[in-house]
């Protein structure tokens, strides 16, 4: 593995986005999740990891690159790699974010780490956020984007995952007793349009069947990574009596369209995620084959 330089502090490369938190986002996302869109309004608190259906960026049709994302070398790296994924990231809240209140968020590139996989050549590249209003951190975020080489002839009939997920595959930390709470949550395409359009996102794994076959070598549409880290989200903080504060999450495979989401939480083991506190529950969402799909620890 190997790391590139990361620029010096007044060289680093980053971006600021304002934003009026209006409800409407947010509204729409609880009619995504079949609730009740009135429940939410101004003046309350967004939950965590919402402010993704916010600071969107319009972005030129011609800036825009063959997969739908808005062209590297501008903010994102310029990585001459051409399949692009979630592979997971941590989201810390360090108080609520108000609806109806304008937002800041600041964004920028802490690191491009390269290494080799079964699947080839891989780029992560982690990009830190933090969402400000009166100038005080509300969310402190990291992400992670892989970056992987172009589909093998054999990767479209395969599971998907190219041979090494979205993250890399990995086992350790998972509770072997029976979850505490378990449900389902079925994508069709009308949830992967309607979260595409929420969140602003142009990549046409999620809706352009052909692209993602035969291009990307995918068996179908993919379920976006940020729609199943919420789905984690939501359901912990349905199930939990306390406010959810921090989350950490990896993306280990792949979800698709019209395949049904088994979400699991329990109480995580010692070390759990190999780092950091010991978090107090582990959150998994499942696969239709019983594969992990994403992992997450939930304080």
């Amino acid at each position: 593995m190997k790391e590139s330089a990361v620029p010096a502090e007044g060289e680093r490369r980053t971006r600021v986005h304002t934003d009026i938190l209006a409800p409407g986002p947010a509204q729409a996302m609880l009619g995504l999740l079949d609730r009740d869109p009135r429940a939410i309004s101004e003046g309350d608190p967004l939950p965590l990891g919402w402010h993704w259906l916010y600071f969107r960026q319009p972005c030129r049709a011609s800036r825009l690159a063959r997969d739908g994302h808005e062209v590297r070398g501008n903010f994102m790296p310029d990585v001459d790699l051409p399949r692009r994924m979630w592979a997971g990231g941590m989201l810390l809240s360090p108080r609520p974010v108000a609806l109806g209140e304008a937002a800041e968020l600041r964004s920028e590139i802490l690191s491009v780490t390269e290494k080799r996989g079964r699947s080839g050549r891989l780029v992560f590249v982690t990009v830190g956020h933090t969402v400000l209003q009166g100038s005080r951190p509300c969310v402190e975020e990291e992400q992670v984007i892989v970056y992987r080489e172009p589909a093998s002839p054999s990767a479209a009939t395969s599971s998907g995952t190219g041979g090494d997920g979205a993250a890399g595959r990995e086992s350790g930390g998972r509770p072997e007793s029976a979850p505490e709470w378990s449900e389902t949550f079925l994508p069709t395409t009308v949830t992967l349009f309607q979260f595409s359009a929420l969140t602003h996102n142009g990549h046409r794994i999620h809706y352009d069947h052909p692209y993602a076959t035969r291009r990307e070598g995918y068996p179908g549409l993919l379920v976006h990574g940020p729609l199943t880290a919420l789905l984690l989200l939501d359901a912990a903080q349905r199930h939990n009596p306390h406010p959810v504060r921090q989350f950490r999450y990896r993306a280990l495979a792949p979800l698709f369209v019209d395949q049904p989401i088994a979400l699991a939480g329990q109480a995580a083991s010692a070390g759990a995620d190999g780092s950091g506190p010991q978090p107090e529950r582990i959150v998994e969402a499942f696969a239709p084959s019983g594969a992990v799909a994403m992992r997450g620890w939930v304080t």
